[in-house]
């Protein structure tokens, strides 16, 4: 089986609209009237949730306009956010067919249509030609894939001259080896992290400037001790992660504050241009 088989398998579920629908009736929301903040938890399927994602529009610099590609868009948080948030139009790819029907569902909810739009695709093999794009964003993404070149050479590709890389991805800082399950992983054959030293010499392989990393391990921490004492007060949110994570959900992320903890795994944001 591939890679992108692999992933597929791992994160459909099959009824994941259906569940989020339930969440909303739950929530006394209906689901033909929603804005994208009703949906905040479930969508924004990384850590940090909103706040990284804004942190990143506005470190890349999206608004109103602009023209941004989001590279592994799951069911469409970040690239809705993108729009409704600072006016940009944004095309999502997804190598899941599952999240690319909810994503393009639950944007049609939300009224971003004309906004916001999807399709199933690998950030391998873009659909797209040359120079059409001024923002590229990878939230969450790169751990799933091992060929990370092609992904940096094929956003380059789309890329406008200029145009803007900006990466939110859980790398390896080189102390010991993290637990399996994690949230997109059951087991190393199908996790590819790698160290930001591999990033960026990547990136300036494929012709991207490097210009700046940030490193948000102690932000990643404490939104993941937050959430954890939200859920253990009060339950599951009707449209918690858990929806997408399925029964084994707290597991895969204790696993995850395990590693961040333990100072073997954390999230970087990069931003690089391309020249």
């Amino acid at each position: 089986m591939d890679t992108d088989s692999t992933v597929v398998r791992h994160y459909s579920t099959g009824d994941l609209e259906e569940k989020i629908l339930a969440g909303l009736r739950a929530m006394g929301r209906d689901p033909d009237r929603i804005n994208p903040e009703d949906l905040t938890g479930v969508d924004e399927f990384h850590i940090g949730g909103v706040q990284a994602a804004v942190e990143l529009a506005r470190g890349a610099g999206i608004g109103a306009g602009t023209r941004v590609l989001d590279l592994g868009c799951g069911i469409g948080g970040p690239a809705r956010l993108f729009a409704h948030e600072f006016g940009a139009q944004v095309q999502g790819v997804d190598v899941t067919p599952e999240f690319v029907d909810v994503a393009q569902s639950l944007t049609r909810r939300c009224g971003l249509s004309d906004q916001v739009s999807f399709s199933r695709a690998s950030a391998l093999d873009l659909p797209f030609g040359a120079d059409e794009f001024d923002v590229a964003t990878l939230l969450h993404v790169g751990m799933n894939i091992d060929d990370k070149a092609a992904v940096f050479a094929e956003a380059a590709r789309v890329l406008k001259p200029g145009g803007i890389f900006a990466i939110f991805d859980i790398m390896h800082l080189g102390h010991g080896e993290p637990l399996f399950p994690l949230p997109w992983a059951t087991d190393p054959e199908m996790s590819f992290v790698a160290s930001p030293l591999a990033y960026s010499d990547g990136l300036e392989d494929a012709g991207f400037e490097v210009e700046s990393e940030r490193n948000r391990l102690q932000f990643s921490i404490d939104f993941m001790k937050k959430s954890q004492s939200r859920s253990s007060e009060s339950g599951p949110h009707p449209l918690g992660i858990q929806l997408v994570l399925g029964s084994g959900g707290s597991v895969r992320m204790g696993n995850l504050l395990a590693a961040f903890q333990g100072g073997v795994l954390a999230p970087i944001e990069i931003f690089s241009r391309w020249n």
